[in-house]
């Protein structure tokens, strides 16, 4: 036998080795994804029975809202009380149901804490579904990998919700975009979304420990990393029939990563800006000399609007405002100055923030000018605002800034970060003049404070109105 049939022989009985390896395998593939399909379908055949039970039961069709944190008190709270009271005010017979995790709240503790932070009442019921592991989705969970545990974790937290209620339309208004294929393939329901931040940017890649970015291999992996959840996030995220966006910065960025243009569009948070019209424009704290003539201000309060989340970078705010307070040549002038820090406390983790903060206002030696106010009343939010001279705002690429909005609306004058939807959507000239001053860094900050301090109250007088004005835009 030649050299040449020897090798054909071996090539004969090499194929014949990998077609019993092989067929075996495929037999067994093809075994397996009929399995996952006929679960599949039959999951979604029970899903399907068990909405159409509801609804028979009810008389009327569902629309839930995926909302793990509804006790929360923040902007998205504020935008997901406002969509259900729209809901009931124009589809008053649809049955409205929100998926939560405070379980440590009744239902209608929930809603009474709606009305007492944003003044929103509503007409109709609510059911709520008390979700038992919103552990899944908190990031201190995952120290590593966090967005993908975090999402994974969504996944398991949309099966439990899902179980409990099948509705006919499925909102996400939280960001967990990893329950959408969920609802819409297993649960058979019409889905939309409401995205307030996406979960991954192009900025993220940038923005690395230092271990990270001094080791090129940990440097690739993470953009490998990124990448790929990326692709994730964007296919989960284009399962939403319906997308809405809060503002221009959040629109660009979610079309690239969704690519759904034409389901896609802006619509900006309802923001309580007719709670503030009544204020008066006027320097409110000023009163004239002996003379009768002159007018000075015996007080300057900074107000911040926002939960005491990270991200809000509520330490720049304090380190600013000292580099402010050092640029008070007189005792007087400084004591004039005060810094209010309005908002929420999520969990323990918020509170131990607070306490945190509290240590850097007594560190920097400007414990005697910093006020903290917690989780106050719509009411107590109002006062803070009407009184306000500044409002300050230092969120790094904030997707919207309802609280700038509010800042506007009340007449203080808004300092906000130079990025995000407050460049792009909110501190905008109007009418051909300034509605309020923008900066990104700490010393950018304390130069800003102190012009608008200088100011003359005229000036502000005309910035402030303008800036009321400009605000009216993004009225309930």
């Amino acid at each position: 036998m030649s050299g040449h049939d020897q090798l054909a022989l071996c090539l004969c009985e090499f194929t014949r080795l990998l077609w019993k390896l092989l067929l075996p395998l495929v037999v067994l593939t093809v075994l397996l994804l009929a399995v996952m399909v006929l679960l599949v379908a039959g999951m979604r055949l029970w899903f399907q029975a068990s909405r159409n039970a509801r609804r028979a039961r009810d008389g009327r069709p569902t629309v839930a809202f995926f909302h793990p944190y509804c006790n929360a008190g923040g902007g998205r709270e504020r935008v997901l009380w406002c969509a259900i009271r729209a809901l009931q005010n124009r589809y008053p017979e649809v049955n409205i149901v929100v998926y939560t995790g405070d379980q440590d709240v009744t239902g209608g503790e929930i809603l009474e804490g709606a009305r007492r932070r944003f003044d929103i009442a509503l007409l109709g019921t609510v059911e709520f579904v008390f979700l038992a592991h919103r552990m899944l989705v908190e990031p201190g969970l995952f120290p590593h990998f966090t967005l993908l545990g975090q999402s994974v974790g969504s996944v398991f937290l949309g099966w439990d919700a899902l179980v409990q209620c099948v509705p006919d339309l499925y909102v996400d208004s939280m960001g967990y975009a990893f329950t959408l294929p969920i609802f819409r393939y297993l649960g058979g329901c019409s889905v939309a979304s409401y995205v307030h931040y996406p979960t991954i940017t192009t900025d993220m890649l940038f923005n690395n420990a230092d271990y990270i970015s001094n080791n090129l291999f940990l440097s690739a992996a993470k953009l490998v990393y990124y990448c790929m959840f990326a692709v994730l996030y964007g296919t989960a995220g284009s399962c939403s029939q319906l997308v809405m966006v809060n503002s221009s910065w959040t629109l660009d960025h979610i079309l690239a990563l969704w690519r759904a243009r034409d389901r896609t569009s802006i619509v900006y948070p309802p923001c309580a800006v007719e709670h503030f019209l009544d204020a008066p424009l006027l320097e409110e704290e000023e009163e004239e000399d002996e003379g009768g003539k002159e007018k000075k201000k015996r007080h300057y309060s900074v107000v911040s609007v926002g939960q005491f989340r990270p991200e809000k970078d509520h330490w720049l705010q304090i380190r600013a405002f000292k580099k402010l307070v050092d640029r008070r040549v007189s005792l007087r002038d400084r004591e004039s100055l005060r810094l209010v820090l309005v908002g929420g406390c999520r969990n323990q983790e918020d509170q131990d923030r607070v306490l945190m903060l509290r240590g850097l206002c007594q560190e920097l030696g400007v414990g005697e000018h910093v006020d903290f106010r917690l989780n106050v009343p719509f009411e107590e939010l109002k006062r803070e605002l009407r009184s306000a001279t500044i409002g300050l705002h230092t969120m790094w690429n904030e997707h919207f800034g309802i609280g700038v909005v509010e800042c506007m609306a009340a007449g203080a004058v808004v300092l906000a970060h130079k990025s995000g939807g407050p460049r792009r959507d909110i501190v905008v000239p109007f009418e051909g003049g300034p509605t309020g001053f923008l900066a990104d860094d700490e010393d950018g900050f304390a130069d800003a404070m102190d012009r608008i301090l200088r100011l003359a109250p005229g000036q502000r007088a005309d910035i402030r109105r303008r800036a009321r004005q400009s605000a009216a835009r993004f009225s309930d």
